[in-house]
């Protein structure tokens, strides 16, 4: 439940350092995702877009 009280006998202060000391990797899968997504496109923009067209002359 959302707002059960802790039955090991821990106290909240001592739930929340232990998900704080699990670290953030759910932020860094993220930034992880949407920096790869970014990478992409900007390689499939290159490909697509820039390649076609050939050099100016």
């Amino acid at each position: 439940m959302i707002n059960a009280k802790p039955e090991t006998g821990e106290t909240v202060d001592d739930a929340v350092d232990a998900i704080v000391r699990s670290g953030a990797r759910g932020a860094v899968a993220l930034t992880g995702i949407a920096t790869a997504m970014v990478i992409g496109l900007w390689i499939a923009f290159y490909l697509l877009v820039f390649l076609p067209r050939g050099s100016v002359p």
